[in-house]
């Protein structure tokens, strides 16, 4: 009973073998960003299912727009994990209390600022990246409701950081699972109308935003409980909740990086999201236009899934690594990095296997066009870009584990730079040269294949920069608690 009941606790990382540490966490973490990836990915099967592709189209146009907003979020829960792992690996109770009240003081003014130009500029974005005009009020209704729950998803984005920087990632993974499972009745009961669905209220997409927003702020609001009642640990009372100028100033070094480098990454994301609109699909002698949205949606659930590995490890070598360097304790952060990239690389080449072999199956899941021919046409060109794009898996698992440890370090901003040189500098400019140069009577606008070759190349150049700066040791020079390095315990 001792044994289970310290699962729902923060775990002290610093001590003991460094792969059992490893594992206690991650294991929970991996089940826990499957629970969090299934808010959208239910929202797309069901969406796919009742709305049809066009109603897929429209969420999936949506993603990149939202995730360019949480960027203001972001910036204060990446600041705020490193910090409060290497303060709870330093057992600094009074910096981890003021560092967690000020978050919540941050993330209630990051929220608020994205609300606001997330209503304020979604039409104009979807106007300006070529929004299939078939699909667009469906995307415009759907973005609308999810900014209305940016303050609940914010909420529940940094307080989960904070208990994963404790070491806890099993009370977040209940939190998720619970709230996973309302989000599929919602889903179900707000998008289906009454003719799919006795008791359906026929919302549509609106209801599948409906259902997500909803789910989120029961996440953050259980995480909060969790995080009050855990006072041996941290205290949160008027006292920590006054801003200080110290911890906001840290916070914003260590997140705005991270922050620049998420909006870099979605603002590309948006960018290409514009050559997918325009690129057709020839079909029975037309071109459709909504058939590579649709396709490019469910690619990149599938693709979400497929880079849980890779952002897995992301966060548990993030969480190791900034509470041994808390600790003081160079040489296990080493060791336990050796084994975070031995397990997220072996687990990435059974996702690679999967893919290869059961490609159209998870294809079929989020594809139901009335026209058989149709959804045959989307799963073939689906199953072509995910055998593409299976490669660059492996290559991010590399990448994020190592990643995660620097940013575990205190060390946001050489990231922010190989992100920027890599999607912007060099992967936008690629893809918008070989989608020009494949075009064809065939494919007039560019072949499709060619946004997913450049996102391959991308990747490759993000993960040999990363190694290569990895490799000279400037990341352990940044950390936040400065400590005498100690020997690591045999």
């Amino acid at each position: 009973m001792q044994k289970l009941k310290s699962l729902f606790g923060a775990q002290d990382m610093t001590v003991g073998k460094p792969l059992r540490s490893i594992l206690l966490f991650t294991v929970p973490l991996l089940l826990g960003n499957v629970a969090q990836l299934l808010y959208n990915t239910v929202d797309s099967i069901i969406v796919g299912q009742y709305c049809g592709p066009n109603g897929l189209a429209a969420t999936g146009v949506s993603m990149p727009i939202q995730f360019m907003f949480a960027v203001f979020f972001m910036t204060v829960g990446t600041g705020v994990s490193v910090m409060v792992a290497q303060y709870f690996g330093a057992k600094d109770k009074d910096n981890l209390s003021k560092t967690v009240g000020n978050s919540m003081i941050l993330i209630l003014g990051a929220t608020l600022l994205s609300t606001i130009l997330g209503l304020l500029l979604s039409r104009w974005i979807l106007e300006v990246t070529k929004c299939p005009p078939e699909v667009f009020d469906q995307a415009y209704d759907y973005l609308f409701i999810m900014f209305l729950g940016f303050v609940g998803m914010g909420f529940y984005n940094i307080l989960g950081g904070i208990l994963r920087g404790f070491g806890d990632s099993t009370f977040p993974l209940v939190v998720l699972i619970g709230c996973t499972i309302l989000n599929i009745f919602l889903d179900i009961w707000m998008v289906a109308d009454s003719t799919q669905l006795s008791f359906g209220l026929g919302l549509g997409v609106a209801g599948a935003a409906w259902a997500t927003i909803i789910a989120q702020t029961l996440s953050a609001v259980a995480c909060l409980w969790r995080l009050l009642r855990m006072k041996h640990i941290v205290e949160v009372k008027k006292s920590t909740l006054k801003l200080d100028k110290h911890i906001v100033q840290t916070i914003v070094r260590i997140g705005l990086p991270s922050g620049i480098q998420q909006m870099v990454m979605s603002f590309s994301f948006v960018l290409v999201q514009s050559i997918i609109n325009g690129i057709q699909i020839p079909f029975n002698g037309v071109m459709d236009g909504a058939i590579f949205v649709a396709c490019n949606t469910a690619v990149m659930k599938v693709d979400g899934f497929a880079m849980m590995p890779a952002q897995t490890f992301n966060q548990a070598s993030s969480t190791f690594v900034g509470q041994n360097i808390g600790a003081g304790k160079l040489d296990r952060c080493s060791k336990g990095l050796r084994q975070c990239l031995i397990i997220a690389v072996s687990v990435s080449l059974v996702v690679f296997a999967v893919i290869q072999i059961w490609g159209g199956g998870l294809m079929r899941m989020f594809i139901n066009d009335p026209d058989p021919e149709r959804s045959a046409k989307i799963i073939e060109v689906g199953i072509q870009m995910m055998r593409i794009m299976c490669y660059g898996y492996i290559m991010m698992a590399v990448s994020m584990t190592i990643g995660g440890a620097m940013r575990g370090a205190g060390d946001t901003m050489v990231q922010m730079w190989i992100t920027l040189i890599t999607n912007i500098v060099i992967r936008l400019p690629l893809t918008y040269f070989m989608v020009h140069l494949s075009k064809s009577d065939e494919y007039p606008n560019g072949k499709p294949s060619m946004v997913f070759y450049s996102m391959l190349i991308g990747f490759g150049l993000n993960t040999a920069f990363t190694a290569i700066y990895f490799a000279t040791g400037r990341w352990k020079t940044k950390a936040v608690v400065k400590r005498p390095v100690m020997a690591i315990e045999e």
